[in-house]
């Protein structure tokens, strides 16, 4: 092959390349606005444009993505993080407040504006001390045109898993982080959220393959998941494509993300539930005897506290919608056992170990 045609093959890349890629500009005026997602008591939240819930950032991978922000709350400062962007070349676009920037002021405006390098399901959200419990989160999806399950499904769905708080973050935090709660009890939830609501239906159509992106933003709860009478494939973690893996249920902590494939059944004889359940106690490994310990996670559970959220596969609206089966323990699937799809060796034995022993403690004001 002549030098010049291999130039000439290069220069037809690049420009196919350029040509593909686009430039996302939103335009985010953030407010407050009210919501009742749960039925249960309506609050302010924070808003965009005057609506919740959010929108959501959509992007190819190697466009550029422009965010204008203005803040128009009135009585608090804000930022945007996006969540699970690695930000190379662009850590002043990352958008913790005091570490890559200050916080946008009321009144003021800031325009985040970086490219978009990797595929794969994240997430947005402030990064202004404790404040995206109140509302501000939103779905950031970037799809791949070269991906290596793009011809195995039929269409994306996006499901949002997330706690909810009928009280307003300040406040809770002000009793979290007090000497008066020397054990560090985190607030307990008022209820948990499947895509901002309860009840969700979601139409499927029958012998259709689905890839569900699956994002928890909670501000603590983890959150099993199962789709009943179906099986997910998992495809994808925290944007990291996996070799496909079998699922009947998963275990999705705050921030983390799952792209899974869900194929429907033949026919419309019935509708399926969809479950989320808060992990109210934790397993954990020992450090010194690596043995599995209970935890509890909630330090109070309420009475009146439901951990479920139910939505429903809707192969036919004119039937009823189930009330998902009582299960007697979780059985989630164990993430560990995923494979990356790339292929990637794993690093040898390595020179040099490093042990950080780190420790939950009061500080010299009680607080813990």
């Amino acid at each position: 092959m002549s030098h010049q045609f291999k130039s000439a093959v290069c220069g037809l890349v690049a420009f196919a390349t350029i040509a593909r890629a686009a430039t996302r500009t939103y335009d985010f005026e953030i407010g407050w606005v009210t919501a009742n997602p749960d039925n249960a008591m309506a609050r302010p939240v924070m808003g965009i444009n005057g609506q919740w819930p959010l929108p959501h950032i959509t992007a190819t991978t190697g466009d550029r993505v422009i965010v204008n922000v203005k803040n128009s709350l009135g009585n608090q400062s804000t930022s945007l993080h996006f969540h699970g962007l690695y930000q190379n070349g662009t850590t002043n676009m990352d958008g913790p407040v005091a570490v890559t920037q200050c916080p946008i002021a009321p009144g003021a405006s800031f325009q985040y504006d970086f490219m978009i390098k990797q595929p794969g399901t994240y997430w947005y959200h402030s990064h202004s001390p404790g404040q995206y419990p109140d509302g501000l989160r939103g779905a950031l999806i970037v799809s791949d045109p070269e991906g290596p399950y793009k011809d195995e499904y039929d269409e994306e769905i996006v499901l949002t898993l997330s706690d909810w708080y009928h009280d307003q973050m300040p406040g809770l935090l002000a009793g979290f982080v007090s000497f008066a709660n020397p054990t560090g009890a985190e607030p307990v939830p008022n209820a948990a959220l499947m895509n901002d609501t309860q009840d969700l239906s979601i139409p499927v159509q029958p012998g259709k393959t689905y890839m569900f992106r699956i994002i928890n933003m909670a501000a603590f709860a983890a959150q099993y998941l199962w789709f009943e009478g179906h099986t997910m494939s998992i495809i994808e973690v925290d944007g990291i494509y996996t070799e496909p893996a079998d699922a009947d249920q998963l275990y999705i902590t705050a921030a983390q993300r799952y792209s899974v494939l869900v194929t429907t059944r033949n026919d419309t004889s019935a509708n399926f539930a969809i479950v989320g359940s808060m992990d109210q106690v934790s397993i954990w490994a020992g450090v010194a005897d690596h043995t599995d310990h209970a935890q509890d996670l909630f330090d109070a559970v309420p009475d009146t506290l439901n951990p479920n959220v139910t939505g429903w596969l809707v192969y036919d609206a004119a039937k009823e919608l189930p009330q998902p089966a009582l299960i007697d323990e979780f059985d989630p699937f164990d993430d560990f056992t995923l494979v990356p799809q790339d292929g990637v060796k794993l690093f040898e034995n390595p020179d040099f170990s490093f042990s950080l022993d780190l420790k939950m403690d009061n500080l010299g004001d009680g607080a813990n």
